[in-house]
């Protein structure tokens, strides 16, 4: 193949493409670089009831240890990537694999519950130092039809290993400390650096304006805000803490826009944004990426709380959907060549549809493994099918000294999705966790034996009222029983907002995104506009 890099990001597929030098090194290191960030990504699930017991953690702290890695990752990734595209793309790779290894080792040897948080937001900004560049990259080096079936694949194996974390979790947890699973990724983190150091191309068609600044504080802040406002919705007394986190949100986001509509270098270009093939295709894979980490984090707690599944049997019963990802991303790609990204994108909502249903339906307090497989399968299905439309949509309608921002998108679709939906799963489960269980007490013929700190005890967590339990034998079957109810319960009411935010994704993607022909044609219309806007020497 010919060693010329992608000169637009806003390209027609009909032709092959192009690609850089040594492209199977060159996306070895890229997918191996992603590879940190995806199993920093998923490995804490799997270890919650651990960490739960053992720093006697409440529901929302569990949520909150979840989801920090992606709060890290989803609030810096914008200003992370327009700093990449303006001082190099490589160094801000090797920089985030770096500073991955002692945010792992500050997780592995938290001495709290709030410390571990603070090292998970920490191993989010690592990664999204080095995540969005790997994507950037990509567009920047590979194009046509190539380009479509490296992120294919870039998706698929990232996917795959974010769903292997809680495996390979769940094998170190049967002979070590829960610190342990954050320790997995450090060998990798040496493979992928040394590989990136040596293979990964430098200065590729990279920015040349000044960054920023201002705009990329306010994105942090944006995002922080939201999402820790959700995850406290569901804390008793905490309604001051939300409204103040709500309003920081509110006043970051007027004040974004502003800026960006202002700056003469704009952080995020909302001319680029408002093209209705980016932001739909954001939209869309914020809620099916959401949703895979939505299952994964609530799954993992059901499989260990509810069905008393091992570390390793909760770990091992996701791969279903990292088979069927990797299996059906190489057709996604064919598909969108064939069929278009609409389509494509609608065949994987379908499958997450019918995986959050399984859910809902079908798991409950004696589900055989094969229903919880089913499940599993079909969200990886979705995910598989709607995840390389997602990203390509996003990296095709941008001009090349932009894919930092588009490949920052890509990234807030994971993890941006995965804060959002994470957090108001878990806020769900909390909230329908706590009104389970007080309404079991408040109905219990022992109820006026019950003293407040003792419900409050029963109510915080699954994993607080465990602890209750082991110190009560005698009244421990009840206890638990009474709990696996309540958090059923619980994860009910998270299932069915995953099923109203699908339903609500399709038929955003089905009214709004064009067909195959519209596609194309708009895709040719914005690459006509970057030419005519980037003028005579760079056409």
């Amino acid at each position: 193949m010919t060693t010329t890099p992608a000169q637009a990001g806003s390209d027609p597929e009909s032709t092959t493409g192009t690609a850089p030098a040594r492209a199977a090194l060159v996306l070895i290191a890229l997918i191996l670089g992603a590879a940190v960030a995806n199993l920093n990504l998923a490995v804490a699930n799997v270890a919650l009831p651990d960490i739960g017991k053992a720093f006697d953690s409440s529901q929302t702290m569990l949520n909150l240890v979840a989801v920090g890695y992606s709060l890290g990752l989803a609030g810096s990734v914008l200003y992370l990537g327009a700093l990449g595209d303006r001082y190099g793309r490589k160094m801000m790779l090797v920089l985030g694999v770096t500073l991955s290894v002692p945010a792992c080792l500050l997780a592995a040897y938290a001495p709290t519950d709030e410390v571990l948080f603070a090292a998970r937001v920490f191993g989010g900004v690592a990664a999204g130092m080095a995540f969005p560049t790997t994507l950037a990259l990509i567009t920047a080096l590979w194009s046509g039809t190539l380009r479509t079936r490296t992120i294919a694949l870039w998706s698929a194996v990232g996917g795959a290993i974010s769903s292997l974390g809680p495996l390979v979790s769940g094998y170190l947890l049967e002979d070590f400390w829960w610190g342990s699973v954050f320790l997995v990724t450090l060998p990798l983190a040496v493979v992928a650096l040394v590989l990136a150091v040596v293979f990964v191309p430098s200065h590729v068609n990279e920015a040349t304006e000044p960054v920023d600044n201002l705009g990329g504080a306010l994105s942090v802040l944006l995002i922080g805000a939201l999402v820790v406002a959700i995850n406290f919705l569901a804390v008793p007394d905490s309604t001051g803490l939300v409204l103040s986190l709500s309003v920081i949100a509110l006043a970051a986001g007027v004040l974004f826009f502003l800026r960006q509509r202002r700056a003469r270098n704009p952080l995020y270009d909302l001319d680029v944004a408002r093209r209705r093939i980016f932001w739909v295709a954001a939209v869309a894979g914020i809620i099916v990426f959401g949703s895979l980490m939505g299952a994964m984090f609530i799954g993992q707690q059901y499989l260990q709380n509810v069905l008393g599944y091992s570390s390793l049997e909760a770990g091992a019963a996701i791969l279903p959907a990292a088979f069927m990802m990797v299996l059906i991303a190489p057709f996604s790609a064919r598909l969108v060549d064939s069929r278009g990204s609409r389509f494509t994108l609608l065949a994987g909502y379908v499958f997450v549809l019918l995986g959050f249903a399984t859910m809902l339906i079908l798991w409950g307090e004696s589900s055989p493994y094969w229903q919880v497989a089913l499940g599993y399968m079909f969200v990886g299905a979705g995910v598989g099918f709607a995840g390389t439309p997602a990203s390509h949509s996003l990296t095709g309608s941008v001009p090349v000294q932009r894919v930092g921002m588009a490949s920052g998108t890509a990234d807030l679709q994971r993890d941006l999705g995965g804060a959002l939906l994470q957090s108001i799963f878990g806020t769900l489960l909390t909230a329908g966790y706590a009104s389970s269980l007080s309404s079991t007490i408040a109905s219990s013929k022992d109820a006026d034996s019950i003293s407040s700190s003792t419900e409050a005890t029963l109510t915080k967590s699954f994993a607080s009222a465990a602890n209750l339990a082991e110190s009560h034998p005698k009244h421990a079957d009840q206890i638990i029983a009474a709990a696996r109810d309540s958090f059923l319960d619980g994860d009910h009411w998270a299932y069915i907002a995953g099923i109203v935010a699908v339903l609500v994704g399709a038929a955003l993607i089905g009214v709004l995104f064009p067909g195959k022909d519209g596609e194309n044609r708009l895709l040719g219309h914005y690459a006509e506009l970057d030419r005519a806007a980037a003028g005579p020497a760079d056409g």
